[in-house]
Order: C-alpha cells, then structure tokens, then sequence
C-alpha cells in the first residue's frame, strides 16, 4: 500500500511506470527491467502461495495425511508457508513498534494453530492472503487510471528545420522548434498554433467536452489530439513545463504526500487493532471460549481505512486532473473540500481580460486623438488589460506608437511616465488627486456599465477620461450560482472603483463586492476572514494577486493567468473555466464524504462484529469473510472516484 516516489526526483522509476515510452523530460527510464520482472514473478508467487493453502486446507479437511493424533503436519506447514508475508510483515511491524492488522493476524492465527483450528487457520490465511491480492489489483486500477495520462504522447515528433520536415525523438524537440502534428495525431508540445485550421479535443487536459477549434495565435497543449488538418505549432514549453506535464506531477505529488486525514486514518487503524486485542482479552476473561476470543481478534479490520484514504486522494485528484484542475497536493485537496468561503479576483478571473473601450470623455477642452496619444504614451510599457484596450484603440486612430522616456507603475493606481520633457499620468482618480491634477475634471460615471473609469493627464492638465469595460465569462454567473447553492460565500475583490465593482458583482449575484483594493488589502482581507474562522479559498490570475493566494487556505490560480499567480497557487485551472472550479471542490468535497464513509462504516461493521463475535455469534470462519468483504467493500467505495476512461483517451 505503499506510495510510488516521485519519479522526477527518484533515480529509478517505479515498476509500474517502467514500460512507458515517454520522454526522459517526463518520465526517466528504469535502467533495465528487472524490478519489472521481479513485480511479475511476485504476483504469481502470490497466486501459487494461495493455491497451495486451500490444497493444503482441503487435505486437512479430508484428513488426506495426519500421521499424529492430535497435531496436522499438512496444517502446521499450510500455515507457516502460506502465511510467511503476514508473519514477516507483523515481525517488521513489531521492530519499528507499530500495530497494525498484521500483527493482529498473527496473533489471530498462531492462537488457532495452538488450539488445533488447523482448516481455521488456513482458510483464514487464504482469506486474508487473497484479499491483499484483489487489493493490490484495486489500488493498482487506479494508479493505472491515472497514469495512463503517461501514455499520451508520441515517440517521435515531427519537426520543420532548415525548410525540411524531419522526425526526431520527443525529448530532443528544443522551445522555439515548429512542430507538425497531422490529423489524429497527439500534440507533443505546449506552444501557439504558427500554421493551420483545426479542431483539437482537448479534454483530458481541460476537460471540455466538445473539441475546440484553433487558428493561428491559438494555444495548444501537449497530451491533446489534432481531429481534422495539420497544424504548425511553435513549440514554448516541454516535458515537465507543459500542462500535461504538471498534470503528471501533481498525481506523483499526491501518491506521495500524506493529507492530514490520511494521517488520521492510520492513527484510527492503529487504535482498532488496540481496540480488537482489548476485547478479545476481555472476552477470553469472561467466556474462556478460545473460539470466540480468536473470531474477535480477526473481525476487526481497518485495511478499508488505511487503503481506501490515499485511494480516495489519489482518485479525487487525477479526477481532477481530468476535469481541467490541477491540485498541487492532498494536503490542499483536504484544505478546498473545507473551504466555506470564496474570494474571486474580477479582471482576468470574472471576466477576460481582454476590456475595451466605450467612451472617451473630454475635458478642458481636448479631443480623443490627443487623449488616446497621451494615454498609448503612457501604457505602451504597461501589462495592465486596461493598457491593452488603449493601444487598441490607437491602432485604430493610426496614432504612432512611441515609447516613454521613464516609466513607473503604482499597483491598483496607474502609470506615470516622461516623454519629450512632459509628465504624463494615466491612472485612477485618486493618483491624480496625489500628483495635485485636479482642474477640470471630468464627471465619474456611475458605473452601472461596470465600466473603469481611467484618467488621462499631461504637463500638468487633465485631458480626459477613458471609460473601459471588460467582458465577463461566459460561465461566471453560473459558477457563482452553483458556488451559492453550495453554501458557500462568495466575495468579489477588486483593485477597480467601489462602483464598477458592485455593478459586476450584481451581474454575479455574489454575497459581497469590495472594490478599490490595493495587492496588499487583498492579503490583508484574507488575513481578516481567516482570523475570523473562516476557511478561505481565493481566485485570482495576476501578479497582484499572489500575497493572497498565498495567504489564503486554499489559493486557486486560472491557468491563462501570470506564472507568479500559478506558482503562488494550490490549485491550478488549466483551461482558466470557472465551472471547473466548482467541478474541483464537489470532487473534493465527494471524496472528504467517501473517506468518513469508510470511516463510519469500519467502525460500525467492527463495533458490531466484535460484539457477535464475543457472545458465540460468529465462527472464526465467518468473522475472516466479514473482515475481507468489509475491508473490500470500503476499497471498491474508495474507486468511484477514480476517473474513467473514454473513448478520447482520457
């Protein structure tokens, strides 16, 4: 039950992952294949051990060879070789001074030997030995269901070099080569489309349903297929860069990490175990049935708890991945299936990003032309979106395109640039009220539009104002809409006026819309509701919004966002869709369900096992079946969040 190591950082691959064809980027190559062998030969071992137990159960049964009155030699020697992996496991557990099952099982089945249960013992030992095995196919299911994501890219890549179309190994493709993918082929790369018309299905890495079609200028990912023409794609990242590669990481990072309730099922494990030997000593002292005392030991189990756990993480997760979510850890899986509260950044996160412009207001006289020219001026240096709509609008006034002499950014403020001699201030109200321009100011408009309302100014005189309206997501309101029916409070956070703010965040249908926050009051909102018991998830695509991703429980980061965003972030939404958000933390809270449902149910099916078991109820037969049906049961519950293959590959 074990986690794999983290292959990027192991320097020899699991077994399980040694037979992919990947690049060495993704995934390294095992030096040979004899851990692979190795794992083959453990498996049939493992099926030739379980058939020479129910033989040797059955000449006990059959009395086939018992040349003592009282002792079966066939019995004896069925149990100790049979049950050699449960023995040596419960030796190695008493050396690091742990309780588990094991040692339980142990005791379990030493105490029947002693008494003359032989067929009871190896029956029980073929049980127990049985069950490890459907086990181990259950959690290997869904390691394969996962890292079947491995298999999505090609061997050999296509490129063009030196005006020539040549094929080479994945992992020698370089950033900046031109990769051609044919129709039905697999995209090698993250890149932009250079060339080409085509419809790409997209869906285990986004997990759009419908393919998506892309032109020139369109973003590609690596693990997606190209359905109908070929396509020229500028290759940008690679391997382990690409978002199927992070898709990769965040399954090897949740194989290994230990969510604090993963944590919490070993401890309740461990207790059941001390639970199971407390009352089969009671029962022993009340009853003296050695029988009863036996079937008490072997009915409780908590293999469901200790297995089905990091099942149920590792499948929520690469559920996840399949919906177009990357968590960074279960750690945060357990974090977002808590949250209670919302906080969405609005520029990038509610909407595109992508503004524009719907009025140019004039004062003190001066037209658009020379309010557009100060203002391109101004943003030309500028990442803002905002900056974006400007020097859209000056290309199509045919205003040159000029940089500033100096330049200097204010966070949630503006610009103040030098050109030509003249200061030059674009920005909020509030920076040119600091800088003491404030003669002929335009009227603010109310923001009903949800349009941002920018000043222009230059050598000292207003010029103007630029009122600029981003464009919503499509599927916001919806996301609010099912985040709200979920109980949660959702809060919308922006660096724009109060007034732009609260129109969007009425369009939303949010509980709460703070406008006029500087990176820092972002933080410091957090910061507030955290202190005030809140469990907090924050979503946000830009620069400005890292001290609060970082600061909340959870911090959520659009995949079209900054990389200082996304590193900052727990959680990563691929495809930057917002009802993928809502998918992730109803995956996340479906897998905190499954996990208590192990929970309660183990200890229910124990609590009432153990006590038929003391009053003569159960044989030790029967208390074997209903601990490895039971452990089964909690397993296969476990599996249902795993995700499933289709027809796409996914």
């Amino acid at each position: 039950m074990s986690s794999s190591p983290i292959i990027e950082k192991s320097p020899v691959s699991p077994p399980h992952l040694s037979e992919t064809r990947k690049s060495p980027k993704l995934n390294e190559p095992a030096p040979g294949t004899e851990s692979e062998e190795r794992g083959h030969g453990v498996e049939w071992a493992e099926l030739v051990r379980i058939a020479f137990v129910f033989l040797a159960a059955a000449a006990v049964w059959f009395r086939l060879w018992e040349p003592f009155p009282h002792v079966s030699v066939i019995g004896i020697a069925g149990a100790l070789i049979g049950g050699y992996p449960i023995f040596k496991e419960a030796f190695e557990n008493i050396v690091e001074r742990k309780m588990t099952m094991e040692l339980s099982m142990t005791i379990a089945l030493l105490s029947a030997l002693a008494i003359g249960e032989f067929f009871t013992a190896l029956v029980i030992t073929g049980f127990v030995l049985a069950a490890e095995v459907l086990e181990g196919l259950t959690v290997g299911r869904g390691r394969r269901a996962i890292q079947s994501l491995l298999d999505f890219l090609p061997r050999t890549v296509a490129i063009r070099r030196d005006d020539q179309v040549i094929e080479v190994p994945s992992d020698q493709v370089q950033v900046g080569d031109t990769v051609i993918v044919k129709p039905g082929g697999r995209i090698p790369v993250d890149g932009t489309v250079l060339g080409g018309r085509s419809f790409v299905e997209q869906a285990a890495i986004t997990g759009e349903a419908m393919p998506v079609e892309k032109a020139p200028g369109d973003a590609v990912y690596a693990g997606t297929i190209n359905q109908s023409g070929a396509l020229e794609i500028g290759a940008q990242k690679l391997g382990r860069d690409t978002t199927f590669g992070r898709i990769i990481e965040a399954v090897e990072r949740a194989e290994k990490s230990r969510a604090p309730i993963q944590k919490t099922a070993d401890r309740l494990a461990g207790y059941l175990v001390y639970f199971a030997l407390g009352a089969a000593v009671l029962t022993f002292i009340v009853t003296h049935n050695i029988r009863s005392t036996i079937s008490v030991v072997i009915v409780a189990g908590a293999c469901g708890i200790a297995a089905g756990t990091p099942l149920a993480i590792l499948g929520a997760i690469g559920r996840a991945a399949h919906q177009g979510a990357i968590i960074k850890g279960g750690l945060y899986l357990e974090a977002l299936a808590a949250v209670d509260t919302v906080l969405l950044d609005k520029t990038g996160t509610l909407t595109f990003g992508t503004p524009q412009i719907r009025e140019v207001i004039s004062a003190n006289g001066f037209g658009e032309q020379q309010i557009i020219a100060a203002a391109s001026i101004a943003e030309r240096k500028s990442e803002h979106p905002l900056a974006k709509a400007v020097m859209a609008r000056a290309t199509e006034l045919a205003i040159p395109l000029v940089d500033p002499d100096e330049f200097s950014y204010k966070p949630g403020r503006g610009v103040r640039v030098s050109y030509a001699g003249e200061e030059i201030v674009v920005g909020s109200l509030a920076l040119l009220v600091e800088h003491g321009m404030t003669r002929g100011l335009p009227g603010s408009s109310n923001g009903a539009d949800a349009a941002s309302e920018v000043y222009v100014a230059r050598a000292g005189q207003v010029l103007g104002s630029i009122r600029i309206a981003d464009v919503l997501r499509p599927e916001a309101k919806n996301a609010v809409a099912a985040m709200r029916q979920m109980g949660l409070r959702t809060v919308l956070l922006s660096g724009d006026t109060q007034a732009v703010t609260s129109s969007v965040g009425h369009d939303l249908g949010v509980d709460e819309a703070v406008g006029g926050l500087l990176p820092e009051e972002k933080a410091k909102r957090v910061a507030e509701l955290r202190s005030k018991g809140r469990n907090v998830a924050m979503v946000g695509d830009g620069i400005n919004d890292a001290p609060a991703l970082v600061e909340a429980n959870v911090g959520i980061a659009m995949g079209s966002g900054t990389d200082v965003a996304r590193e900052s972030a727990d959680v990563i939404l691929i495809g930057s869709d917002l009802s993928k958000l809502v998918e992730t933390l109803r995956i996340a809270r479906r897998c905190r369900g499954i996990i208590i449902q192990n929970f309660v149910g183990t200890l229910v099916v124990d609590s009432i096992g153990v006590g038929m078991a003391a009053l003569g109820f159960l044989n030790p037969l029967l208390a074997a079946f209903i601990h490895v049906t039971s452990e089964l049961a909690f397993i296969l519950n476990s599996t249902r969040l795993l995700p499933r293959s289709s027809k796409a590959g996914q």
